[in-house]
C-alpha cells in the first residue's frame, strides 16, 4: 500500500533531483546519478597540509582539516546544502553524510577519531528549522564509520543572528564565547571531529574548536560537507 500511495503522488509531485531538477529514476535516493557522479570531490582527506588546514594554520592547534567537496557558486554542494537547510529535508543531509563517511571510511584521516560531534544549533533556531542539519550529517557519517556521535556536550549557548550577509571579521565577532562544554570530562582524553555543513570563514568551526580544546587532553579535528576554500 505504501508503495501505491507513493507511485501515485509521484504522478503529481515526483522527486526532483535538488542540482539537476530532472525527475528521480527508480533506484535513485535524493541526488541522480549523473550528479553524484560529477560533484566536485576535494580528496583533502588524503592530503595533509592541503589549502584548507593551510587556511586555519595558526588560529587554533588541530590534527587534521578536511571537507568532501567544494562549494561553488550556483554548484551542485550549494543545491544541496539549500536543499538541506532552506526545504526542510533533512533526509538528503542524512544522505550526504553518508556518501562523505564512505568517502573518508579507511582513512588515516578518520582512523584516530573517538566521536562525531555537530556543530551545533541555538534550541530556538533549531525549534523553527525542525532539526540541526550538521546533526543529520553526522547521523550519516556515523553509519558509513561506525563512530559515535555526542550532540549534547558541546551547546550552542547565544542565540547569534544569521552569519549570511556578514564580513569575515563580523562573523569571528559573532560567534566569539557562544559555545559551551556542558560536562568537560566526556571530551577528556577524546579526539574530536566537529562536523559542519560548509566552511567559509570557518570562524563558527574556530569558535567551536576553542571551546572543546578546553577540555583537558582533548584533540580536535575537522570535517564539512562542502568548502569554499
Amino acid at each position: 500500500m505504501r508503495n501505491i500511495l507513493h507511485d501515485f503522488f509521484g504522478l503529481f509531485f515526483p522527486d526532483l533531483c535538488p542540482v539537476c531538477r530532472t525527475r528521480l529514476s527508480e533506484g535513485e535516493q535524493y541526488i541522480c546519478t549523473d550528479c553524484l557522479l560529477l560533484l566536485p570531490k576535494t580528496n583533502f582527506h588524503l592530503q595533509p597540509e592541503n589549502r584548507l588546514e593551510q587556511f586555519f594554520a595558526g588560529r587554533i592547534p588541530f590534527q587534521r582539516i578536511a571537507a568532501y567537496a567544494y562549494f561553488i557558486k550556483d554548484g551542485s554542494i550549494q543545491q544541496i546544502i539549500h536543499e538541506l537547510k532552506y526545504n526542510h529535508n533533512p533526509k538528503i543531509g542524512h544522505f550526504i553524510g553518508q556518501l562523505s563517511g564512505e568517502n573518508i571510511k579507511g582513512s588515516e584521516f578518520i582512523s584516530a577519531i573517538d566521536v562525531l560531534v555537530p556543530v551545533p544549533l541555538h534550541p530556538k533556531r533549531e525549534k523553527e528549522r525542525g532539526y540541526n542539519q550538521s546533526y543529520e550529517i553526522c547521523k550519516g557519517i556515523s553509519e558509513t564509520t561506525g563512530i559515535p556521535v555526542d550532540n549534547t556536550t558541546l551547546i550552542r549557548a547565544v542565540n547569534n543572528p544569521s552569519q549570511t550577509k556578514n564580513s569575515r571579521f563580523d562573523r569571528w565577532k559573532n560567534v566569539e564565547n557562544i559555545f559551551t562544554i556542558t560536562d568537560p570530562s566526556i571530551f577528556q582524553n577524546k579526539h574530536i571531529l566537529l562536523i559542519d555543513d560548509v566552511i567559509t570563514t570557518g570562524s563558527t568551526l574556530e569558535s567551536c574548536a576553542k571551546e572543546v580544546l578546553k577540555c583537558e587532553n582533548s584533540k580536535v579535528s575537522i570535517f564539512a560537507v562542502g568548502t569554499a576554500n
